[in-house]
């Protein structure tokens, strides 16, 4: 039953609701366009708030649906745990459209929310204080996936979720390297400007 719902975690952080709220308004692949992620900062770059929100809200509790149930369900820390690496993995490598998904930020604010929702607001403070300095949402991005290790470390929480938020911000950083490029460049766009 365990293993059956970690698959269900992979699969449902799998679900690629960028790509389909953007294929629904323009019969088109999102992917193909801005950063050619799924995620809700090419949403909105392309089509606005309208569109970003639901995407935000859905990609939020595809990271902390797999957390809570399994808490709740199994009451097992460690099946939480790895529920929570493979709903990010599922979101930023999705089954269903060929393994091509999004960068995994709001997937593992999700799953930070259900682990330690202190850690986790301080992290969105940081990345919220970094998007308003720079207006750069992936440099945002990046500090916040650093931070919640840091806090967590201060926080004294158990030694598990450390690790987990440790590979967590290397997948991130992963997914994120084209953006580190362009910020190395200067050449990445910044929140508000509108993607090609």
């Amino acid at each position: 039953m365990k293993i059956l719902f970690a698959v269900f975690s992979y699969l449902l952080g799998s679900f690629p609701s960028g790509y389909i709220f953007f294929y629904l308004r323009k019969k088109k692949d999102i992917r193909t366009f801005g950063s050619q992620a799924t995620g809700a900062t090419n949403v909105f770059r392309l089509l606005g708030w309208r569109f970003a929100l639901p995407v935000i809200v859905i990609d939020l509790l595809k990271g902390y649906l797999p957390v809570f149930l399994a808490l709740k369900l199994f009451q097992d820390k460690p099946l939480a745990l790895i529920c929570a690496f493979l709903a990010v993995l599922g979101h930023c490598f999705p089954v269903y459209i060929k393994f091509r998904g999004g960068k995994g930020l709001a997937t593992t604010f999700g799953v930070y929310a259900a682990l330690a929702f202190k850690p986790a607001l301080l992290s969105l403070v940081i990345f919220l204080i970094v998007i308003a300095i720079s207006r750069y949402v992936s440099l945002g991005s990046l500090f916040a996936a650093l931070s919640y290790p840091l806090f967590i470390f201060l926080f004294k929480e158990e030694g598990g979720i450390l690790y987990l938020s440790l590979a967590l911000f290397h997948l991130i950083m992963f997914q994120h390297r084209s953006n580190i490029k362009r910020l190395i460049k200067g050449t990445e766009r910044k929140l508000g400007e509108k993607a090609r």
